[in-house]
């Protein structure tokens, strides 16, 4: 991550973004069978598809932020089945 004193321009933070997308797109994938059954599942991945690539830059943080703690709580769910 830059320091605050320096600003990224559109192709850092772009790549950012689509490096953390990336992540949570793992991160749901490595969540298993259990995880598939759960509506919750196919609405991160309509967040992490559809949601992330019609937002613009500015809305794509806010969009990976709601996708990731959906993935945290569909997480903590699968571990209590």
């Amino acid at each position: 991550m830059m320091p605050r004193t320096q600003t990224q321009n559109f192709r850092q933070r772009y790549d950012a973004l689509e490096q953390r997308r990336e992540e949570l797109k793992a991160r749901l994938a490595a969540l298993g069978e259990k995880a598939h059954a759960n509506p919750a599942h196919g609405r991160a991945r309509t967040l992490l598809n559809q949601t992330f690539r019609k937002a613009s830059l500015v809305q794509r943080a806010a969009v990976l932020e709601a996708a990731a703690w959906l993935i945290t709580v569909l997480d903590k769910t699968t571990m209590l089945m």
